[in-house]
């Protein structure tokens, strides 16, 4: 059975090894991630080749993420490198104090913003929510607060307001240099952290590409700003090739209580509006220090898949964990019990009713046409779409669907492109020496070696009347297999 989800994995000290990278891809990651907020551009530089020499060795192709750091929205440090805060504590957020001298009563602030954009009786949570301050007041550039939920806090901590509302820019100096390294590097996607709108993502995407970049976009869905109102998050998700629902952060702005709701519509979304979704955060949390996984990270993963996301992510569980593969191989067994346990032609009908959509184009046209049919002709085993750009099979992957979908393309950047999307299978072929009228018979031949159909079924196939042109598929062909093939 293929597995329709996919995986996407973070590299770090334990996994960058030639031997750890082929092991992982090995057990089913189909997309690395490079976090930049650790390590050295030359560091990233030396991994991404590896991983790209890795992947040609194993005949594969793996995409690479590139992911930026974002605004540190933290506090400064302490004189002994932490402190214990006990509930009903007074406690300062200075932001003029010095950065190293941190103690019981105060500390100092690297967001230095911080005091401008709180106010009286706003809630800040720190070390990823774990601990928790009610503003009392603001004096000057100190915010005075009351601890409401205590714990030791240590040095350089992440810090959210409640509700969001922080005026950091999405894109700081080390990310305008880090887009520059992204660049250079030829990476798949690169990765905005924290954009408040779709402004923001444009203007990643435009510095990128300004620096040479070729790769798509992806948006973190991660402020409270981001989801305050629909008109907001589908602007963001339509200037993007595809989001992450980054839930870390996410859950402290809007609440945990609001996060699972706000996922799955985030996930409808993106879907409706024919961009792919990445699920992140936690999501085998507890195989960073354990060889198999709790009973609710087994659901949390599985009902990601149910609600369509296209990859579900990684991040500490490879990078620093100490079952990197065990955990990727978990996730693959989890996504196919998911995946075999859901009928999707139920409910399919359903669907089709609520998305009202027009094609405009031609090749959108073939593409729903050919889903439509896929779910509904019997013995229906395969898609098959030649593509230059893979623009076809992308649309085709936005349309819930039981059945593979095979993209054939020449090209190794293209196939690279659609590894992060649900349901689609890249095939390696060149066309251009081929007569016209033996490339139909000779893909469906490829798909019968590799065991996917046999004689008897249907095929679909959508391709265009000219190889080698981009945006060019005209044509939707039912093929039976074994019978004659035009």
């Amino acid at each position: 059975m293929f597995r329709r989800t996919k995986i996407v994995a973070t590299v770090g000290p334990a996994c960058s090894s030639e031997e750890m990278l082929e092991s992982l891809i090995k057990a089913g990651v189909n997309v690395f991630r490079l976090n930049f907020s650790h390590g050295s551009a030359d560091g990233h530089r030396t991994v991404a080749k590896r991983i790209y020499a890795t992947a040609d060795k194993l005949g594969t192709n793996i995409a690479i993420l590139a992911d930026l750091q974002g605004p540190k929205i933290r506090i400064a440090r302490f004189t002994e490198g932490k402190v214990t805060l006990n509930n009903g504590a007074k406690f300062i957020l200075d932001a003029d104090m010095d950065e190293e001298s941190g103690n019981e009563s105060a500390v100092g602030l690297g967001y230095k913003a911080l005091p401008q954009d709180c106010r009286d009786g706003d809630t800040l949570l720190l070390n990823d929510g774990l601990i928790e301050m009610k503003v009392n007041h603001i004096q000057g550039n100190a915010i005075h607060c009351t601890v409401v939920a205590g714990g030791v806090l240590s040095n350089n901590k992440g810090l959210n307001r409640m509700g969001g509302g922080l005026t950091a820019k999405a894109l700081t100096e080390k990310d305008l240099e880090d887009i520059q390294t992204a660049a250079s590097m030829n990476v798949d996607y690169l990765a905005l952290s924290f954009p408040r709108d779709a402004t923001d993502v444009n203007e990643a995407r435009t510095l990128y590409e300004k620096a040479g970049g070729k790769g798509g976009i992806i948006a973190k869905i991660e402020r409270a700003e981001a989801v305050a109102d629909n008109t907001n998050l589908d602007q963001i998700i339509l200037a993007s090739d595809g989001v992450m629902v980054a839930r870390g952060d996410l859950a402290i702005e809007i609440g945990d209580a609001e996060l699972v709701g706000v996922q799955k519509h985030i996930t409808w979304r993106a879907r409706h509006l024919d961009r792919f979704v990445i699920t992140a955060t936690q999501m085998m949390e507890s195989m960073i220090n354990n060889p198999q996984p709790t009973r609710a990270e087994v659901s949390d993963v599985a009902n990601a898949v149910l609600d369509g996301t296209d990859a579900v992510m990684l991040s500490a569980e490879t990078a620093t964990g100490d079952f990197p593969e065990a955990t990727v191989r978990a996730m693959d067994r989890i996504i196919l019990g998911a995946e075999r346990s859901y009928q999707m032609r139920d409910q399919l009908d359903n669907q089709w009713k609520q998305d009202n959509r027009t094609p405009s184009k031609i090749d959108e046209s073939i593409a729903s046409a050919a889903m439509f049919m896929a779910n509904r002709l019997t013995g229906v085993k395969a898609i098959i779409a030649m593509t230059e750009t893979g623009a076809t099979p992308r649309m085709m992957s936005r349309i819930r669907s039981g059945l593979p979908i095979f993209a054939f393309t020449p090209h190794a950047y293209c196939q690279r492109k659609m590894a992060v999307y649900r349901g689609i299978q890249t095939v390696h072929f060149e066309s251009a020496n081929i007569r016209p009228e033996q490339i139909n018979q000779r893909v469906v031949d490829l798909l019968v070696e590799l065991d996917v159909v046999k004689a008897g079924d249907k095929v679909i196939l959508t391709k265009g009347d000219y190889v080698n042109v981009n945006g060019g598929t005209n044509t939707l062909k039912v093929i039976e297999v074994g019978g004659v093939i035009h």
